[in-house]
């Protein structure tokens, strides 16, 4: 990393000066990072658990409902192929999802408090 690198021959670091140890502490008790928690958690926490819900929902139906599961939807393809397809569709939306949510509403408020932090050194 840039900030493990020593600091050049005149003796001054190249780059910004980092935060001490007792401003990340301050910050990490603050309101606003309090809110960028928040936003994170409010997203990620649901997404994970219908993920895992549905997951696991997968797993059951294919231990315990074979009938089920061997069902011909068109041809050859039966339920379970279309499941499990649709497990690797979840998972390319929740990463989409994700990757929006974080543009939109984590990345200004992780800048604000990464610009503030700077400033303050």
């Amino acid at each position: 990393m840039a900030t493990d690198a020593p600091p050049p021959e005149g003796g001054s670091p190249a780059g910004p000066v980092q935060p001490t140890t007792e401003a990340f502490v301050a910050m990490q008790a603050s309101p606003d990072f309090a809110d960028l928690r928040r936003s994170h958690r409010s997203f990620a926490f649901p997404l994970t658990i219908a993920f895992v819900t549905w997951y696991l929902l997968y797993v059951l139906l294919c231990n315990y409902a074979g009938a089920f599961m061997a069902t011909k939807v068109v041809g050859n393809i039966n339920m379970a192929l279309v499941l499990g397809l649709a497990q690797f569709a979840t998972t390319f939306l929740i990463a989409w999802l994700y990757s929006r949510h974080a543009a939109t509403k984590l990345d200004p408020k992780a800048d604000a408090i990464k610009s503030r932090m700077e400033a303050d050194v």
